[in-house]
């Protein structure tokens, strides 16, 4: 049960981490160089231009609100708390800093490098929240319904929402901002896998042992993952092997090798990297 909560814990600290890094790249980045590449953001920066009584800050809040409540209405108690999380601390985060730390212009004279963080830092807070099965609401919110009531391509869909609000920076803006917008819709689009897969990345040790206990005693005492045991025989000494499978993380991993070089140096291992584990300690079964 401690467990259980430490594990709870560390997730919601980690979704507000995410949210803090993407909100991040938004304000100081993405807002004052009116880099609109797509979703609730990239609507509100082009709002903003035309209508300056609000700040794209108070957009962002506005737009995830009213999908909150569609949300919630569509989907009802099974719609997700942790987007709705997600979606509010962001919007609070966007309006404090606005109050607190009000930005008239870029921070620098470098719009490429400054592009770059207005890509990267959301790309990270997003991937982050998606692999908690979180995110910071806005389109994926119309998505979902999409999803539930119509037969449409979802991603192509999005893409050519994302497409449209990011063309419209070039009347909003200029042409040197829209196509600056344009190179960071097809950055973030590249770099979100990048840094999704990297993040969902697991070490996936088979084990071929004739001294599997202190091994499997590591891993379920040390590391406290599950393990399987399978029995083999050497084909060429026809001697009895037991194979040991287990699937940990890349930290995990490190700490499994060495004990496995210093316990157990005739042992052969065979490890590689998958970023899709499904199952118990890992990602669940919908």
């Amino acid at each position: 049960m401690l467990q259980k909560k430490k594990t709870v814990a560390r997730e919601w600290l980690l979704i507000t981490a995410g949210v803090l890094i993407l909100t991040a790249g938004v304000y100081f980045f993405k807002f004052p160089n009116h880099f609109s590449t797509g979703g609730v953001t990239g609507i509100a920066i082009v709002l903003g231009h035309y209508i300056p009584a609000l700040t794209p800050g108070r957009f962002v809040t506005v737009i995830n609100v009213l999908l909150l409540l569609v949300g919630f209405a569509v989907f009802g108690k099974s719609f997700g708390i942790r987007t709705a999380y997600a979606s509010l601390l962001m919007s609070g985060t966007l309006n404090l800093l606005e109050l607190l730390v009000p930005l008239e212009a870029p921070l620098t004279t470098q719009p490429l490098v400054e592009l770059m963080f207005a890509v990267g830092l959301p790309a990270v807070g997003s991937a982050i929240l998606f692999n908690l099965d979180a995110s910071s609401g806005g389109t994926d919110i119309i998505a979902m319904i999409l999803r539930k009531y119509t037969s449409l391509n979802i991603g192509a869909a999005l893409l050519c929402s994302d497409i449209i609000i990011t063309v419209s920076a070039c009347f909003a803006f200029g042409m040197e901002t829209g196509l600056l917008s344009v190179l960071g819709l097809i950055i973030k689009s590249l770099f979100m896998d990048v840094v999704m897969d990297n993040l969902m990345i697991k070490k996936c040790f088979q084990i071929i042992t004739s001294r599997p206990e202190p091994v499997e005693n590591f891993i379920t005492g040390t590391l406290h993952r599950g393990a399987t045991q399978l029995h083999g025989e050497g084909v060429y000494s026809h001697e009895g092997k037991t194979v040991v499978l287990t699937v940990v993380s890349r930290h995990e991993a490190v700490l499994l090798r060495n004990f496995i070089k210093a316990n157990d140096p005739d042992a052969f291992l065979i490890i590689t990297s998958s970023t899709e584990i499904i199952g118990n300690g890992f990602r669940g079964v919908n």
